[in-house]
């Protein structure tokens, strides 16, 4: 499970938030990718005769209870996730606000504007993660059919055709990737990690600009991002880093780019729109 947010900087929080959070999904996936090594090994070692097939049964049962174990150690994960550290990285933003403002951070209270985008915030990153593993648990059923395959064809006596070796069976079923549009493959633990942090950085900066248009009554918030960081993306030639923008315009960008740590000041003593930016400021 995920600790508490203690009271640290918010990136501080947010960082040690997202790294046990990490840890947390990296090792769910562990108990598949070690699944798979073991049920090759197994396989690997059974010989042909009359117990063969009732070996390779045994073996295939173990590696379904793997699935098991890891889609209910994830989805737990998600669950709480969900339920419970979005909501605080939510609040840690909001109070963020209250304390940049100059407030009293231990006024901030659960309104129903913060519900409801904790709430619809929640059920997206709910969704998006859950569909990882259900895809995850499908390609682990997938590989277990080719597995228990090339098991059967080895052990029968009378085959003589080429069969996938482990090797292959491997290349073929990464189980410890995700898959990404265009079928790209990725690590699942630098995807977590980066899923994580888009998720969490999202939610605390949403809380602290629902807050400082709610309960500070700011219009206008300084950006505080990389040097290089576009606005609406990494290579956006509008440099974020030290402009103004509106509360409004800076919830459709509270983040640009996955890996993103972008954060905002409230400004409440500027009440026009400057025909400059700055930067720099403490």
């Amino acid at each position: 499970m995920t600790t508490p947010l203690r009271r640290r900087s918010l990136r501080a929080r947010l960082l040690a938030l997202i790294t046990t959070a990490t840890d947390t999904l990296a090792a769910a996936w562990r108990i598949l990718t070690r699944a798979q090594q073991a049920l090759l090994t197994v396989l690997a070692r059974i010989r042909p005769g009359r117990t063969a097939n009732a070996a390779i049964r045994a073996a295939a049962e173990v590696f379904q209870r793997s699935i098991g174990e890891f889609d209910r150690t994830a989805l737990g994960f998600i669950e709480r996730w969900a339920a419970t550290d979005l909501p605080t990285a939510y609040r840690a933003g909001g109070t963020e606000a209250l304390t940049q403002a100059g407030r009293d951070p231990g006024q901030w209270a659960w309104t129903d504007r913060h519900q409801s985008t904790i709430t619809a915030l929640s059920a997206q990153y709910y969704t998006d993660l859950t569909n990882r593993v259900r895809e995850s648990v499908r390609r682990a059923r997938a590989f277990l059919r080719d597995a228990l395959d090339a098991a059967r064809h080895r052990v029968d006596r009378f085959r003589r055709s080429p069969w996938p070796s482990r090797a292959a069976l491997l290349r073929d079923h990464p189980l410890d990737t995700v898959i990404y549009a265009g079928n790209t493959r990725h690590p699942a633990t630098a995807w977590a990690h980066a899923a994580l942090a888009w998720q969490t950085y999202t939610t605390a900066n949403t809380g602290l600009l629902r807050t400082t248009a709610d309960e500070v009554g700011a219009d206008w918030i300084e950006v505080q991002d990389g040097p290089g960081c576009g606005w609406t993306s990494h290579g956006d030639g509008d440099m974020a880093d030290g402009s103004l923008r509106t509360v409004q315009d800076a919830l459709a960008h509270p983040v640009a780019h996955p890996h993103c740590r972008r954060s905002f000041r409230p400004r409440p003593d500027v009440i026009s729109r400057p025909d400059y930016a700055f930067g720099g400021l403490a």
